[in-house]
C-alpha cells in the first residue's frame, strides 16, 4: 500500500467512525443496537467505487481512482455521508444507489434478524447491505441477494469479494423471489413495489418477517403461511428506485388541482394517496384525510392472502379498506 493509499485508508476510518456516531445519535438501530458493530466493520467505500452527485445541470461523477488527490479525498468522505448515492444511471435515468446509511440501518433493525437466519435481499444494489447482514450472521451463505441487472449483480459481487464476504448474488426477478435458495427467515426489499409479491410469501417459513417499500412507506409484515401476511408500516417515509421486472408498478400521474394546499403540502397525505390509487380518487382521499385526522403512516397496514392483498387503516376488519394489484 502507498502512502496515498494509507492516506485515503485512515480518512474511509475517520469518516466511518463519524458516521457511526451520526447514526447512533439518530437512534436508527435502538430496537436492535447489534448493528452498530457491522456498520463500524463494513468500509462502505470498498462498494462505491464511484457515485454520482447532483449538481446544477447533471451529475458529477466521483471517482475513487481520480488522479486528482483532492477529488479522491472528495470520493472518500463523500462514501461515508449519510446520504443516498446514485451509482448507477442510464440515459438519465437512476438505475441502482446505494441507499441512505442510517434509513438501512433502520430498516436492518426493523427486520429482527436473529443468528442463524436465512435471508433474502431484494435489490442488490453495490452489495452494502448483503455485506452487514452476511457480517451480521456471521456466514455468508445465510444470505442471497438477487437484482435483474446482470451488471448490478456482477459489481455487486466484486465489491463482496472485495469486503471478504461471498454471499449468493443471483441475477434474476426478484419479485419472483429466489425458489432454489429458499425458505427464508427474513427477507428485505431495497426497491420500490406497488403489492406484496406472493411467490415471498411461498419460500418463507411460518412466521418469518418481510420488510418491504410500498407506496412510500416501509411495511413490515410477518408470515402466517405460505399465502397469508399481515403487517404495518414504520412511522417514517421511504423512497427507493422502482423495482423493475415482472413486479415494476407504473402508476399514472394524480391531479391533486381543486385540493386544499394544507393536504397538498403533507408528505402523508401523498402516501395515503399512493396507497389507495386506483381505489380512491384524491377528493375521496382527502374527505378521508380530514375525517379520520391526517392519520400518519403506522395507523395503516397491509393484509396478503391467496387471493387478495389489501391495504386498510387501523383495523384489517375495520370499514377502511382498499385492494392492492
Amino acid at each position: 500500500m502507498g502512502a496515498y493509499d494509507s492516506v485515503i485508508e485512515a480518512l474511509a476510518t475517520t469518516a466511518r467512525e463519524a458516521l457511526v456516531r451520526e447514526i447512533d445519535a439518530d437512534g436508527a438501530w435502538a430496537a436492535d443496537p447489534v448493528w452498530r458493530e457491522a456498520f463500524a466493520a463494513v468500509p462502505r467505500h470498498l462498494f462505491v467505487p464511484y457515485y454520482y452527485v447532483g449538481v446544477r445541470g447533471g451529475y458529477e461523477r466521483r471517482w475513487g481512482e481520480s488522479p486528482d488527490p483532492e477529488a479522491r479525498e472528495r470520493w472518500v468522505r463523500g462514501a461515508y455521508a449519510d446520504t443516498p448515492l446514485a451509482t448507477r444511471l442510464r440515459d438519465g435515468e437512476l438505475l441502482s444507489s446505494s441507499s441512505q446509511p442510517s434509513l438501512m440501518a433502520r430498516m436492518l433493525a426493523a427486520l429482527g434478524v436473529e443468528d442463524g437466519d436465512r435471508v433474502l435481499e431484494v435489490g442488490a444494489g453495490t452489495g452494502y447491505n448483503a455485506a452487514l447482514l452476511a457480517h451480521r450472521l456471521g456466514d455468508d451463505d445465510l444470505v442471497t441477494t438477487v437484482d435483474l441487472d446482470p451488471e448490478i449483480t456482477e459489481s455487486a459481487r466484486q465489491h463482496l469479494a472485495a469486503a471478504g464476504h461471498r454471499p449468493a448474488v443471483v441475477t434474476g426477478d426478484g419479485a419472483r423471489g429466489v425458489p432454489e435458495r429458499a425458505p427464508f427467515d427474513r427477507i428485505i426489499a431495497t426497491c420500490g413495489l406497488s403489492t406484496v409479491p406472493r411467490a415471498w410469501l411461498a419460500q418463507c417459513r411460518p412466521g418469518a418477517r418481510i420488510l418491504t417499500p410500498l407506496a412510500t412507506g416501509l411495511l413490515a409484515l410477518t408470515v402466517h403461511g405460505r399465502e397469508d401476511a399481515e403487517g404495518r408500516f414504520l412511522p417514517r417515509a421511504a423512497f427507493f428506485v422502482p423495482l423493475r421486472g415482472a413486479g415494476r408498478a407504473e402508476p399514472p400521474a394524480v391531479s391533486l388541482s381543486g385540493l386544499p394546499g394544507r393536504a397538498r403540502e403533507q408528505e402523508p397525505f401523498h402516501f395515503l394517496l399512493d396507497l389507495t390509487r386506483g381505489a380512491l380518487d384524491p377528493a375521496e382521499a382527502h374527505a378521508l384525510w380530514e375525517r379520520e385526522g391526517c392519520p400518519d403512516r403506522e395507523r395503516f397496514g397491509v393484509t396478503v392472502g391467496a387471493d387478495h392483498a389489501r391495504a386498510w387503516l387501523d383495523d384489517p376488519e375495520g370499514p377502511y379498506a382498499w385492494p392492492l394489484p
